[in-house]
């Protein structure tokens, strides 16, 4: 999330939760092992990152 634009403002328990301007709602994030896929979609929806530009940042680790 952090190379999408976004900052991490807290950790909740096992979760992060990051901000960024013109974006209405947090996306928080689980510190898990493994995502389940539907909590992934569902904060690339809330982010208005697309699918393509998810991959992209996953590469340029």
């Amino acid at each position: 999330m952090e190379k999408a634009g976004f900052k991490c403002v807290r950790t909740e328990g096992d979760h992060f939760v990051y901000v960024r301007s013109g974006v209405a709602r947090p996306v928080v994030i689980p510190d898990w092992n493994e995502v389940p896929v539907f909590i992934i979609k569902n904060n690339l929806r809330t982010a208005g990152i697309s699918r393509d530009e998810y991959f992209s940042f996953l590469s340029q680790v």
